[in-house]
């Protein structure tokens, strides 16, 4: 071994490298720009499949990687989010839209006739602006573009090296006898193609790999026909790798992927062995980047077309494979729920997350609020079996609050946007303002627990005014979920307005109280339980006032 050799060695790792990072921080960038976006995709999927076979194709497109598509997907089964008639669909998708990478490595061949067209031409240029666009810009729109044209030159400067480490090599018969092996025997075959995806966690990489090599005329059609098969069956990995321990249904989706490109590389494996005996001549010649990509491109289209009518068929395939019943997270019904829900699977995509996040924070304030209003309904009635209800839903929302506060500190930690980091800073102090409602919730049912065991009542005119404060805090507190919810400056602008009158009313109605109390129309006992209790709801209103505001700021 020579120091020539040791250096293209070191050429093509670097190469490697280069091509791996480039597409992850492309990739990236891609995800940001999309932004929220992407968030409402979800929102578009119905029963219709081939929608869902459009949006799969979609957002593979964007975050460069069917595995993490695919992973996402089993986070949104496992939530709850999709079922698996809608999943099946994202994921016919989902290999549709790698193939994009494909194309996009093998541009160097389309422009082989010129020169100046070849994109490794261009990638210092596109490094070099996206460096100043990251650098000196000051938008983050702006930024984000930069990161994008950095990953996109370092993914063509990493082929270039690879492909130029590679190329003295090219007539070496190691390479002629390992392709002559490989494509003589379709399982080792498809058995490199998958390891080496499994290993790489990508088969957009694993197949660019394959493009570089084909690019340098030492890849037989064959061999890359049996490989790229092999890569489609290593991508689910990653998906299987994330449903271990998952709920049942999660797991039958990512057999559905398997049962998927299983099917694929058979029905192709089959029909490559026939033509390569057919026309060996075709088998042993080589074959070029540019038909890697038409191939690769070619067998998800035609997979998806011949697969979509039986998605209902690779449903009950997974049922079939994935036996037993389906495991409930322990804990009440509230909190298991926000167990499924908040799943990591979703961190595959920032945006996705901060959705969940802020749906679910949505999800405790409507959880508090029927904690409120039963609170208050034991201060009106006395009920004791209501006075129980809120004690055990508060251990609920002090549960959801963990939960949340643990999940949104790891969705602060993922690549975010500026306005995505704001987003899930003013949800830690929702979750918190939340809480403390509960606790104000609590209070008056403590109250509530007090007037009923010692026998004591309010005035008429009190329990009336205790009424009508009560009906603008709870308006105030619904007004302030619904701006989280459909972010609502309307819904904004509403808690505001009652906030003021809740304050208004507060200030009132206690001057009115002491005069009652003065006057002796009100026991003391029940004078310190009704000021107490108008406290709390006073407090309620004000934070409410908070939640509005914190979507005042981020619309």
């Amino acid at each position: 071994m020579t120091i020539s050799d040791i250096s293209n060695g070191f050429g093509f790792l670097g190469g490697l490298g280069m091509f791996l990072y480039g597409m992850s921080i492309m990739a990236d960038g891609m995800q940001k720009t999309a932004g929220s976006r992407m968030s409402s995709f979800l929102g578009m999927l119905t029963n219709n499949r081939f929608l869902a076979v459009v949006l799969g194709a979609l957002i593979t497109a964007i975050i460069q990687s069917s595995g993490a598509t695919t992973v996402m997907v089993v986070g949104f089964v496992s939530a709850g989010v999709l079922n698996l008639s809608q999943a099946v669909g994202v994921i016919m998708g989902a290999n549709i839209g790698t193939t994009i990478t494909a194309w996009i490595v093998s541009m160097s061949q389309l422009g082989d006739a010129f020169e100046i067209m070849k994109p490794s031409f261009y990638a210092p240029l596109i490094i070099g602006v996206g460096a100043l666009l990251l650098v000196f810009a000051k938008g983050q729109r702006k930024k984000t573009v930069g990161e994008i044209m950095i990953g996109l030159g370092l993914l063509f400067t990493g082929l270039d090296f690879m492909s130029g480490s590679i190329s003295p090599y090219t007539e070496a018969p190691i390479f002629a006898d390992a392709f002559a092996l490989l494509g003589g025997n379709p399982l080792l075959g498809m058995a490199i193609g998958a390891v080496v995806t499994a290993l790489l966690q990508s088969s957009s990489a694993s197949v660019g790999i394959l493009q570089t090599l084909a690019m340098n005329g030492v890849v037989t059609t064959n061999a890359a026909i049996y490989i790229t098969l092999g890569q489609n069956i290593g991508s689910c990995v990653t998906a299987m790798l994330s449903s271990a321990g998952a709920s049942r249904t999660a797991r039958r989706a990512a057999v559905m992927h398997l049962a998927f490109n299983m099917i694929g590389a058979v029905v192709f494996g089959v029909l490559g062995f026939v033509v390569f005996a057919v026309l060996p001549a075709y088998a042993s010649s080589h074959i070029s980047a540019v038909q890697i990509s038409m191939f690769h491109t070619v067998f998800n289209l035609t997979m998806t077309a011949l697969l979509f009518p039986f998605g209902d068929w690779l449903v009950k395939l997974s049922g079939i494979v994935v036996k037993g019943a389906e495991k409930m997270p322990e804990g009440d019904k509230e909190t298991a729920a926000t167990i499924r829900h908040l799943d990591e699977r979703i961190f595959e995509s920032p945006a996705f997350a901060v959705e969940t996040a802020a749906l679910e924070v949505v999800h405790m304030g409507q959880i508090t609020m029927k904690n409120v209003k039963r609170s208050l309904d034991a201060v009106f009635t006395g009920n004791l079996e209501q006075i129980k209800d809120v004690y055990k839903t508060e251990k609920t929302i002090d549960n959801m609050e963990k939960m949340l506060t643990e999940y949104l500190i790891k969705v602060d930690n993922l690549s975010l946007t500026e306005r995505q980091k704001r987003v899930v800073n003013n949800l830690f102090y929702s979750v918190s303002d939340i809480e403390r409602i509960g606790d104000h919730a609590e209070n008056m049912a403590e109250q509530a627990e007090y007037l009923t065991e010692h026998g004591l009542d309010f005035t008429e005119t009190g329990m009336q005014d205790l009424k009508d404060i009560s009906s603008s805090v709870i308006k105030s507190f619904q007004y302030a979920i619904d701006a989280r919810q459909n972010g609502s400056m309307d819904a904004v602008r509403k808690v505001s307005q009652y906030e003021d009158d809740v304050d208004s009313q507060e200030e009132e109605l206690r001057e009115k109280h002491i005069e009652r109390l003065s006057a002796g129309k009100c026991e003391p006992s029940a004078g310190v339980v009704f000021l107490d209790i108008l406290s709390s709801l006073e407090r309620i209103s004000d934070h409410a006032y908070n939640l509005a505001g914190y979507v005042k700021d981020e619309l």
